[in-house]
C-alpha cells in the first residue's frame, strides 16, 4: 500500500493519511512508514550550495492541519504525525484512558487550563503564561507538553512564521497549541466506544495496513 516516492504534494498526502489514518512524519521505527519514506525525492529535506534550504513536505503542514479533515501531533511515540478524522475519536478514548487526567493542582493541569483559557498559544508564549521563564526551564516545559500531546489533551491547531524586514516567512515555525475540544469540538471528539474496545480496532487497523509490522512495532506506536 505504501511505496516509496509515491506522493508528490499536499493533496496527495492529504488523500494518504485519509485512506490509511494514521502517519507518522518521519521515521516510526517501521519501515516505510511515515511521511518521509513516502514523498518524492523533490519533497524531502535539501541545503544548497548558498547554505539555504528547502522542505516542501516540512512546509505543507500548516496547510494540511488547517484544510483537511485530520488532527497533528506528537502522536506516536513522543513523534509528531497526523490522524484523520475517521480514527480521531477512537484514539482520543484509548490514549485519555492510558494516560490519566493531569491531576488537580499539577504543572499539566495549569498548562491545559492555560490553552483553555486563552484558546490557542504558541509554545514559548505557553511556557511564559505558566511560568517557565528560568534558565534550564524550557526542556522541562517541552517534556510536559509532549505527554500531553501523547494523552491527547494538546493538539496543534497551526503553524507560526516569524517574517524578516522584507515580510517573508523563514525558519522551521512555532506549533499553535490548543485542546482538541477547542479545535474540533467535543461532538467530534467523542466516542461510544470503551477504550479497550477502541485499542483493539485501532490494532486491527495497524495490522491491516501494515502487515509488515510486528505487535510489539505496533503497539510502540499506538500505547
Amino acid at each position: 500500500m505504501l511505496q516509496r516516492g509515491m506522493i508528490h504534494n499536499a493533496t496527495e498526502l492529504v488523500d494518504l493519511i485519509q485512506q490509511i489514518g494514521f502517519l507518522p512524519l518521519l521515521y516510526s521505527g517501521i519501515s516505510g512508514y511515515s511521511a518521509e519514506d513516502v514523498v518524492d525525492s523533490d519533497c524531502r529535506y535539501v541545503v544548497y550550495d548558498d547554505g539555504g534550504w528547502d522542505w516542501p513536505m516540512w512546509k505543507w503542514k500548516g496547510p494540511i492541519v488547517t484544510e483537511s479533515p485530520c488532527v497533528y501531533g506528537k502522536f506516536f511515540d513522543k513523534k509528531a504525525g497526523y490522524i484523520s478524522m475517521d480514527w480521531w475519536p477512537d484514539f482520543m478514548n484509548y490514549r485519555r484512558h492510558a494516560y490519566p487526567e493531569p491531576a488537580p493542582g499539577s504543572i499539566e493541569e495549569a498548562i491545559v487550563m492555560t490553552l483553555r483559557e486563552h484558546g490557542s498559544l504558541i509554545t514559548r508564549e505557553l511556557r511564559a503564561a505558566c511560568g517557565f521563564t528560568g534558565t534550564k526551564m524550557r526542556s522541562r516545559f517541552d517534556g510536559y507538553v509532549t505527554r500531553l500531546q501523547m494523552a491527547c489533551r494538546i493538539v496543534t491547531q497551526d503553524f507560526v512564521y516569524p517574517r524578516d524586514k522584507h515580510g517573508h516567512e523563514y525558519g522551521w515555525g512555532w506549533s499553535l497549541l490548543t485542546t482538541p475540544e477547542d479545535l474540533l469540538g467535543k461532538e467530534a471528539c467523542h466516542c461510544d466506544r470503551t477504550p479497550q474496545q477502541s485499542l483493539e480496532r485501532i490494532m486491527e487497523h495497524f495490522k491491516h495496513i501494515l502487515p509488515q509490522a510486528t505487535e510489539k512495532q505496533i503497539m510502540k506506536l499506538i500505547k
